[in-house]
């Protein structure tokens, strides 16, 4: 007998949202379930980015539902969503540049996660940040800066992780090393939606992809077959 499978953990159903008059999404469909590592694919302008600002509270749907582990969460503010397990890692460097890297993990213990225990899974995910824990955050590289806003986020322990462009402006040995402590906590049950570029190795992690234009998914499927798609989808082919 076959398992019935897990309720998904996100589900978006005919999500439309906008900045002022115009709008971005224009219905969005997307489930993702317990543990599972979503590829977000597409050119820019898509609506990538807003779909995940929705998910995190950051921009309101103007129309469809909004569902977080099966609750209903439209209108529901960040900090809110924040402390369910929402955790949004958004584009650029993402630190307090003259905060200390210990300071930068201590401001998200108002997620309610004990500092002690932020410190103690970030500093053991990543021991380069313990060797620079009294270093200001601006000083380091733009890697150990992106490192420092990942170990944040997973060091609360969050149910769904939002990834926005992980990989800008890194090199590619450095993105492999985020990405696979992305992959260990999908392995430990954390839904992951990764928005990305650098499309190659996102799919070689992910257990399914999507492709999103003109604000809407387009395609969705198992990462290889989504790879044999992506050229039409940034080229503008059918």
């Amino acid at each position: 007998m076959t398992s019935p499978l897990p309720d998904p953990v996100i589900e978006l159903s005919g999500v439309r949202a906008s900045y002022g008059r115009i709008e971005v999404l224009h219905g969005v469909d997307l489930k993702a379930s317990p543990g599972e590592f979503l590829a977000m694919l597409g050119p820019n302008g898509a609506g990538k980015t807003t779909t995940l600002h929705v998910l995190a509270g950051l921009v309101q749907a103007t129309a469809g539902h909004v569902h977080i582990a099966g609750r209903h969460v439209n209108g529901t503010n960040p900090d809110a969503l924040a402390r369910v397990g929402v955790c949004l890692i958004t584009e650029g460097r993402g630190v307090f540049p003259n905060l200390s890297v210990s300071d930068n993990l201590r401001v998200f213990s108002s997620s309610g996660t004990p500092v002690s225990v932020i410190e103690e899974r970030s500093y053991d995910r990543f021991p380069r940040l313990a060797e620079r824990r009294n270093q200001l955050a601006g000083t380091m590289s733009g890697g150990e800066q992106r490192m420092l806003a990942l170990a944040r986020g997973l060091a609360t322990d969050p149910a769904v992780l939002l990834l926005d462009e992980l990989s800008i402006g890194l090199a590619p040995l450095i993105v492999e090393s985020l990405y696979e402590s992305v992959v260990e906590s999908a392995k430990d049950g954390v839904t992951v939606i990764a928005v990305e570029q650098f499309a190659t190795l996102v799919l070689d992690l992910a257990d399914r992809a999507c492709i999103m234009g003109h604000g809407k998914i387009s395609d969705e499927g198992p990462p290889a077959m989504i790879a044999g798609r992506l050229r039409d989808a940034y080229l503008g082919g059918s």
